[in-house]
């Protein structure tokens, strides 16, 4: 296996709402012509010889659109299971009826961590309404994956489609990490404009990790590079953000970045292995 992307986003069916706002963001990021089926992931993935975490958000609450389903996602993972892990999504909002289905998906679909977005479902992580959820996903054992910094989605539209920024500022999550120290947290993105801010979250918080999806390598800020190749070698995780951003090219982009050998494959590899406790 040559390498781990934490950070994949399902094709949903051609006619979910999703689809559009996908291509929405593959006209802001340039990302060319978009998959069409979990079966074209599938095949870009099995070429590379790249294991991913696959999943999709619930904002059902704020967008009025229904969530493409933990079912969905776990019988994508469970058809490809040689190539993806499946993470489950939930709506924050929706109180124990969110508990109730991360534990369904985990228990009984086999998925294997917890995707939010702040920003598209319009909560803060460190608002107490919310520790129930968590306290759920510590118990389980599983990862949580949080959209951190600015976003593709809404940019460029009058108001930004309605997106606010401040529910993925980094710094909420130092307040998750410290009440749930059983909790591992990952932090999507290189999370500008608040890039120091989540540096110090993660070197600060043990349980914490950053994985560099949504960015080209290219474009990572000097201080990113700076500890990623030193103090926080152990905390990052490759992520693509596919199909918005594609593997190859953070990958071709990746190389040009100076680091030992050994640093790479941390990234690359061997801290996703840890994470999701992987033996492929």
């Amino acid at each position: 296996m040559r390498a781990i992307d934490v950070h994949v986003h399902v094709p949903a069916p051609a006619d979910h709402a999703s689809t559009k706002e996908k291509e929405g963001m593959a006209g802001y990021f340039g990302a060319g012509e978009m998959p069409n089926t979990p079966e074209d992931m599938y095949k870009t993935y099995k070429e590379l010889d790249i294991l991913a975490v696959i999943f999709e958000i619930d904002a059902e609450t704020t967008s009025g659109q229904p969530y493409v389903g933990n079912d969905y996602i776990a019988s994508i993972a469970q058809k490809y299971s040689d190539q993806f892990i499946g993470f489950a999504s939930v709506d924050p909002w929706k109180g124990q009826l969110a508990i109730n289905e991360l534990e369904r998906s985990v228990k009984e679909l086999g998925l294997r961590g917890l995707k939010l977005h702040p920003t598209t479902q319009a909560f803060f992580p460190n608002d107490t309404r919310f520790y129930p959820l968590w306290e759920k996903a510590s118990e389980l054992d599983i990862p949580v994956l949080f959209h951190s910094g600015q976003t593709g989605v809404g940019s460029g539209t009058p108001g930004g489609g309605g997106y606010k920024l401040k529910y993925s500022h980094p710094i909420l999550l130092d307040d998750v990490a410290a009440d749930f120290p059983n909790l591992t947290i990952i932090m999507a993105h290189p999370a500008v404009p608040w890039q120091e801010e989540q540096l110090a979250v993660a070197l600060h918080k043990g349980n914490v990790y950053i994985d560099l999806s949504g960015w080209s390598p290219k474009y990572f800020r000097p201080i990113l590079v700076q500890y990623i190749r030193s103090i926080l070698q152990d905390k990052a995780l490759f992520g693509s953000d596919y199909p918005v951003i594609q593997p190859e090219r953070w990958l071709r982009d990746f190389e040009n970045l100076e680091l030992k050998d050994e640093v790479r494959q941390k990234i690359l590899l061997e801290n996703a292995k840890k994470v999701l406790r992987c033996e492929k």
